[in-house]
């Protein structure tokens, strides 16, 4: 491991637009120590194939509740449940119910929603006032209304769970006891949410788990349907609405990408691709593992049982792997970046967010020709305490 004295980590966006210096540096050591927003110490792993391999390597549990692991957050603690095993062989069984929802064959069926949702959204937006604030406008609304969809939520309710998830995320923004209200508050929703479908099932993925978790209690229990249909609202909202402007603003600040881009609408698919590995919205806090044994990465450093690590998202800059790797190309071909994680923990729904982004992206170029930022690119803030990096606001105009 380093001798190097711990860096505090995220590090930080300066100015928002450019790649963090210490991105580019962190590769000089295959380990790095850091220090979490909490305070506490762990290390990450900054080189791609150390990063692919430990995804999926059993000896890293994911299962950070246990003693005496490092937490993110002091005031939250974030994804530490212990009543939730989300290592295998428990996490595989609960994962297999929920992916047949987010088969390819589901993803594709509901692009139209998508493209009807996105069309609605940009027609308000062009009948409101200019320059219009993309996140509020477009980013937000876009996957709360698609996952309200999928889920069999009422849209009604989304201004509630939108608050709610907001602090139940809060890394360092909210006190304690703020964080605990919003974490109780969410909670009872999704239970009344569930009770609701119990009672009144439809035709969506809450009714389809309740369905399962009827059939079979010991494959999913009340509290890891709740759980999962927490889990499933949180990266299904918020994860993709940061990304959709994330792209979007990085992309406005080139303006003859954007038009090489809007020039050959086919380049979308791999434009958003590039986009994921280049500026991705949050950071490595979500990959945190607890070493249950010493770990040999393939340089032969050592992670020592019982450390605290994080997998690094910032491996996509890796020039082992990526040529000119800090450099965005929408051409960019054999992307294979790390931003959706690999192994038994590739992100469930990839698929849906990767649908989103084209269909957003694809969507503004074509609506809207002379997009581009109402304020330079550099002046853009970064959201402060909260669990994604992502773009506070993003004005536009066209």
């Amino acid at each position: 491991m380093s001798s190097s004295c711990p860096v505090s980590y995220p590090f930080p966006w300066a100015p928002a637009p450019d790649i963090p210096a210490d991105w580019r540096t962190m590769r000089d050591q295959p380990l790095l120590e850091i220090t979490l927003p909490s305070g506490d110490p762990a290390v990450i792993v900054t080189r791609y194939k150390d990063v692919r391999r430990l995804f999926a390597d059993e000896r890293l549990s994911r299962n950070t509740s246990r003693h005496p692991a490092s937490r993110i957050s002091a005031s939250n603690d974030l994804f530490g449940d212990p009543e939730i095993d989300n290592d295998p062989p428990r996490y595989l069984e609960e994962r297999a119910v929920v992916m047949r929802a987010f088969s390819a064959r589901r993803i594709e069926a509901l692009r139209p929603v998508v493209r009807e949702i996105t069309a609605e959204l940009m027609d308000a937006m062009e009948a409101g006032p200019r320059p219009a604030e993309l996140m509020e406008a477009f980013a937000y609304p876009l996957p709360i209304l698609v996952i309200c969809h999928m889920l069999g939520i009422p849209p009604a309710d989304r201004a509630k769970f939108r608050r709610l998830i907001d602090g139940y995320l809060s890394v360092t923004k909210l006190p304690v006891d703020e964080v605990e209200r919003c974490r109780t508050q969410y909670w009872d929703y999704l239970s009344e949410l569930i009770a609701s479908k119990r009672a009144e099932p439809g035709d969506d993925l809450i009714s389809e788990l309740i369905r399962v978790s009827e059939e079979d209690p010991e494959k999913l229990t009340d509290y890891q349907l709740q759980h999962w249909v927490k889990t499933l609202l949180i990266a299904g909202y918020v994860t993709t609405a940061s990304q959709i402007g994330t792209g979007m603003a990085v992309l406005l600040h080139r303006p003859e990408t954007a038009k090489e881009l809007q020039q050959d609408l086919s380049l979308v698919p791999s434009a958003v691709e590039e986009l994921l590995r280049y500026q991705i919205m949050g950071t490595s806090l979500g990959s945190l593992r607890y070493a249950l044994e010493d770990i040999e990465l393939l340089d032969g450093t050592v992670v020592a049982k019982g450390t605290t690590v994080l997998l690094s998202v910032e491996s996509n800059m890796d020039e082992e792997v990526f040529s000119d790797a800090c450099t965005l190309d929408i051409r960019r071909e054999d992307n294979h970046h790390m931003t959706f994680g690999a192994g038994i923990h590739f992100c469930a729904g990839a698929a849906l967010a990767r649908m989103e982004l084209q269909e957003a992206t694809d969507g503004l170029l074509r609506r809207f020709p002379s997009l581009r930022l109402a304020v330079p690119g550099e002046e853009l803030q970064r959201p402060v305490g909260g669990f994604l990096a992502g773009y506070a606001e993003i004005p536009v105009s066209w």
